[in-house]
């Protein structure tokens, strides 16, 4: 790594001010000062002020002793060195996190727990607005700061946060390399990915070779640099002797798994492609092929048995007018549908597209199918719509995935055996 035109021409301006915040911060935060000393950053003479510098008319610049300097350093500021890291993160999905603000789940958190457990919960995860203390000199705001959120909506137009994965102040690629670096965000009852990837055999092999990784290298090629196992920078980040790494997380990713009804990305097809090549530096081209044939029935069964008709139910129950109370989520029938979704039906489809089979079935289609039938359904029936109760009777009737609910257990039993139930799902496994 070089040092960048721009921020030499800034250390040579500012090196009597980085001579002062350095002689300071070694005394008065020295891990923050020996995090930095360590680092690449230190190594190429990259100093507090070439980072933390900032322009008096900046909206979060304030003066701090003889420079006016802002608190936040924003992937706009990280970008005059990383030009091509800063394209990259401002066009993917990371970048927008901080879009939830104005969805469901923020709403939720709000109105059900309160403004203090969204900042310290959503916001901390998919990034703030950040604001400015108005009783202050520029000064962040205590209500937003401090916030690493992934998708953290600076004063500067720019989105996203860099250390939110290259943890302040060592900024360490080996660090963002490793699975934890992803694991603050990518867990939990919606989106599980960490207890995915400790139990698939992916997580297991990490973790038992993780001195054998070489984490530290440059260009950390899979395959070349290192093969005992991937990690989540791996699949969705890293080169391989074929592609260059990429600061687009979900650039490798052909499901969009976060709605309702699950979709296919656009140009999934070459998002799929990407992915596969990782995929194939460790496995033959039929195991690959195999794991996408398996993962694409697990998400179509999905959509069709479950998300599909409880879509329709809901919608019904909403347009009827049905609901007791007028507020989103204050009503049962809504929280089952929400987390029918929200959390089973994403925990399933997660714990199938990373090979975790408990994640899949007991934590995932084993919770959608038991509240699907035995909570929201009931529910919806309790209605007494004539309307609705006639789509669930025709759904449990005439449905050939549906109808064992109504049927002798000997005779499904056989049907298991004989291959005429597995029959009925023939069309999941249908490419496209």
């Amino acid at each position: 790594m070089l040092l960048c035109d721009a921020m030499l021409v800034s250390a040579q301006t500012n090196a009597g001010v980085a001579g002062r915040c350095m002689t300071c911060h070694k005394k008065e935060t020295t891990g923050l000062y020996n995090q930095w000393f360590e680092s690449s950053h230190a190594l190429h003479k990259v100093r507090c002020i070439d980072c933390h510098g900032a322009q008096k008319s900046d909206p979060d610049a304030f003066m701090h002793y003889d420079a006016y300097i802002a608190t936040l350093v924003t992937p706009r500021d990280c970008g005059t060195c990383h030009r091509q890291e800063m394209a990259e993160v401002a066009n993917s999905y990371h970048a927008k996190a901080g879009q939830i603000l104005d969805s469901n789940d923020a709403y939720l958190a709000h109105v059900s727990a309160g403004h203090p457990a969204a900042i310290q919960g959503c916001e901390a995860c998919h990034g703030a607005k950040m604001k400015i203390d108005p009783r202050s000199d520029n000064m962040l705001s205590m209500e937003t700061w401090p916030n690493s959120g992934i998708g953290r909506i600076n004063p500067d137009g720019s989105l996203g946060s860099c250390n939110a994965c290259h943890v302040r102040h060592s900024f360490s690629k080996a660090q963002a390399r490793q699975p934890e670096s992803c694991s603050k965000c990518h867990l939990g009852p919606d989106h599980p990915q960490k207890e995915v990837f400790e139990e698939s055999k992916h997580g297991n092999t990490y973790y038992t070779n993780i001195d054998e990784m070489n984490l530290d290298a440059d260009p950390w090629v899979v395959g070349e640099d290192y093969f005992a196992a991937p990690t989540c920078a791996t699949c969705h980040m890293s080169a391989t002797s074929t592609q260059a790494c990429t600061h687009d997380a979900g650039g490798r990713i052909s499901w969009t798994l976060r709605p309702i009804i699950s979709t296919k990305k656009e140009n999934w097809r070459q998002r799929r492609e990407s992915m596969k090549d990782v995929c194939r530096t460790c496995h033959g081209s039929v195991f690959v092929d195999g794991h996408y044939y398996q993962f694409d029935a697990s998400v179509k069964l999905y959509n069709e048995k479950f998300a599909k008709p409880s879509q329709d139910i809901i919608t019904m129950v909403r347009e009827k007018g049905l609901l007791e109370n007028p507020a989103s989520f204050s009503n049962d029938i809504e929280w089952s549908f929400w987390e029918l979704w929200h959390h089973e039906g994403r925990r399933a489809q997660h714990g199938a597209s990373m090979m975790g089979p408990d994640y899949t079935w007991w934590h995932g289609f084993y919770d959608v199918a038991k509240h699907f039938y035995f909570k929201f359904l009931p529910q919806a029936r309790a209605y007494e719509d004539e309307e609705i109760n006639t789509y669930i009777n025709n759904l449990l009737t005439n449905d050939p995935m549906h109808q064992w609910l109504n049927g002798s257990t000997s005779e499904l039993k056989k049907n298991i055996r004989s291959g005429k139930m597995q029959g009925i799902y023939q069309s999941m496994f249908e490419s496209e």
